[in-house]
């Protein structure tokens, strides 16, 4: 439901910020525009599974964790 993605959407958030990492490299890392990371980051938008999974990659972040699987 809603409360679940919002709490993904808050985790990967953090994740991002937490990184270190400008937009710019984890966009390039993901294949998206940076503008695509800001709205991940800021409005109620979702990466793609395939987008999500390489975000968690670059950021060395467990994807399980995320979607709190963990």
């Amino acid at each position: 439901g809603k409360a679940l993605m919002e709490e993904i959407q808050k985790k990967l958030r953090n994740a991002i910020k937490t990184s270190g990492k400008t937009y710019k490299e984890i966009a390039k890392a993901a294949s998206v525009t940076p503008s695509a990371i800001s709205n991940y980051m800021h409005r109620d938008e979702y990466p793609s599974l395939d987008t999500f999974a390489r975000i968690c990659k670059f950021l060395d972040v467990s994807a399980d964790e995320i979607l709190g699987l963990k």
